[in-house]
């Protein structure tokens, strides 16, 4: 990844505001929508130490992910207690293994990631600059087995208001990285005024979408 330092430094000064303490909202919503069986392998981009991989760990037996920050990784095996495997691959990456939990420490984009059913996206496309997306979804296709299943979350918001990340990743784009493949809305949350990014930022609007895409 191309920022790699502004990661780095994110974890390093733990300013990760970012990371959600439980589980999000969205995902125990919207996972069965997905209708994953227990076998599927599902992988989280740019997991960080989320609350999620726990979650999905719990309904499915191969849960990958993938993390530029080492700290993030064994902060997220030290803070449930879990022992891991720890496997060194090259200079640059490491492999963590802990039951159904798989997280590779390194760079998404050369990280020797294993093909995957099912993608859940909650923060790494709209952690990417624009410049950087459409290598992200590609990799992402690449690593989608046949007939595989993509939930992401995005956000919208008039980019000019705020600098990212996040970054917002309106529907036109959804749509234009996606071509290909059938995508659904299944919602959009529109801020209220006392929202903190209307309130305090100054926006002029703020929400979060979730979307199904699906390989048919």
């Amino acid at each position: 990844m191309r920022d790699r330092e502004f990661w780095h430094n994110k974890w390093a000064s733990n300013k990760i505001g970012f990371h959600l303490e439980d589980v999000n909202p969205l995902l125990t919503e919207y996972w069965p929508i997905v209708n994953a069986a227990r076998e599927d392998k599902v992988f989280v981009p740019l997991c960080g130490k989320t609350e999620d991989l726990v979650w999905l760990a719990c309904y499915h037996n191969d849960v990958q992910g993938v993390e530029l920050s080492d700290i993030a990784v064994r902060s997220f095996f030290a803070e449930h207690f879990y022992t891991p495997l720890v496997t060194k691959l090259d200079g640059s990456h490491e492999l963590y293994q802990f039951d159904e939990l798989t997280i590779f420490a390194g760079d998404f984009f050369t990280a020797p990631l294993k093909p995957c059913n099912v993608v859940y996206d909650r923060a790494a496309l709209i952690a990417l600059p624009d410049d950087m997306r459409e290598e992200y979804v590609e990799r992402i296709k690449l690593l989608l087995e046949e007939g595989g299943k993509i939930l992401l979350v995005t956000l919208d918001y008039v980019q000019s208001e705020m600098a990212g990340p996040p970054f917002s990743v309106p529907e036109s784009e959804v749509r234009r990285l996606f071509s290909e493949y059938q995508i659904k809305r299944l919602t959009r949350n529109d801020a209220s005024e006392d929202h903190p990014k209307i309130s305090q930022k100054g926006l002029s609007r703020f929400a979060e979408e979730v979307w199904l895409i699906e390989d048919c």
